[in-house]
């Protein structure tokens, strides 16, 4: 993976193994680029060069390489190679699994997904940027962080947004139902149109707009509907764990990893979105999820896979607060 996970990874163990040598595999046409930036398509930034983190010579000058549009099939552990999609087999002695999540669709609406415009890579932001026209009106469904983040660039950008909110709005807070409608009213003082979903009994469809009509209409089971010109799905992550099954190592949702991040296997660690941490504090494996505790966790397994052996350690707030202006303000959104 080359997201802040893997990044951040290289680039440590890059300090403290000088002469070793670094892969990074990624399925990825792009080096790395923060996801975080993606919304600044709405305000004009296209160029693919204005999001990249490091120029293409930092991976020459510091001697990591990069091979980009590789899809790993599968990983054995036993022989300790990386098995590729075409079939090309690639040796390894240490490996940082941060393949990272890609956007979660509840079941009942995967039969919807080519009707939806999902916002996790710069293919696909620019691809919604250019189907959302001046003005024009986007749907959110679900509602997590990320989602409520690009909406505040859509509203600022004079666009229109109606959230159709379900159990994932404000993911990955966890938002108890007494405080849930005074953080959705907050939305809407932001300048959100929000339909509580829950209310309305769910989405029972989303289909094309007809000819002369808005793009796309997604129907309620209450009967009612919305009618805009895009839909986007933002109802969390789910880790990219496919290529690790049948890799030996102990899987739940996520790889699971000791607090030093070492999986059951250990050759093998993992950072980011795709691990659960044992967490002596809940008794339970455990996401951890935020810019900052995904680039934290790329630091941390990369001294401990160079000989360190120190815990993990939250470095993120999780805590969804009202602003005094009646806003809601989340330390996710802090990517700095």
């Amino acid at each position: 993976g080359s997201g802040v996970a893997g990044s951040q990874a290289a680039a440590t163990l890059r300090e403290r193994e000088p002469d070793s040598r670094i892969s990074i595999l990624t399925l990825s046409s792009l080096l790395f680029y923060n996801r975080y930036d993606l919304p600044k398509v709405f305000r004009g930034v296209r160029d693919w060069r204005e999001f990249l983190v490091q120029p293409p010579e930092y991976y020459e000058n510091n001697r990591i390489g990069v091979r980009r549009l590789n899809r790993v099939a599968a990983v054995d552990s036993a022989r300790r190679v990386i098995v590729l999609d075409h079939k090309e087999e690639v040796a390894f002695d240490t490996l940082l699994v941060a393949s990272g999540g890609r956007g979660y669709v509840p079941e009942e609406l995967t039969d919807y997904r080519a009707l939806m415009h999902p916002f996790s890579s710069y293919t696909e932001a620019l691809r919604t940027a250019n189907a959302l026209p001046e003005g024009g009106h986007a749907i959110l469904l679900g509602g997590d962080m990320i989602g409520l983040d690009l909406a505040r660039t859509l509203i600022d950008t004079g666009h229109q947004v109606t959230l159709i909110a379900d159990d994932h709005a404000f993911w990955p807070h966890e938002v108890e139902d007494a405080e849930r409608a005074g953080f959705l009213a907050a939305l809407d003082h932001m300048g959100m149109r929000v339909i509580d979903g829950r209310a309305a009994g769910g989405i029972a469809a989303v289909e094309a707009g007809a000819k002369g009509l808005s793009a796309r209409r997604v129907a309620l089971a209450d009967g009612s509907e919305v009618r805009g010109d895009v839909v986007m799905p933002f109802f969390g992550l789910t880790p990219s764990v496919e290529f690790m099954l049948g890799s030996g190592v102990d899987i739940e949702r996520g790889l699971l990893v000791t607090p030093g991040l070492r999986t059951t296997d250990e050759a093998i660690w993992a950072a980011g979105d795709v691990c659960q941490i044992w967490s002596d504090e809940v008794h339970r494996y455990r996401f951890f999820y935020g810019w900052k505790n995904v680039r934290a966790m790329g630091e941390l397994a990369a001294r401990n896979m160079t000989g360190a052996d120190d815990p993990w350690v939250s470095v993120q707030d999780e805590h969804l607060r009202l602003t005094p202006e009646g806003a809601i303000h989340s330390p996710f959104w802090e990517y700095q």
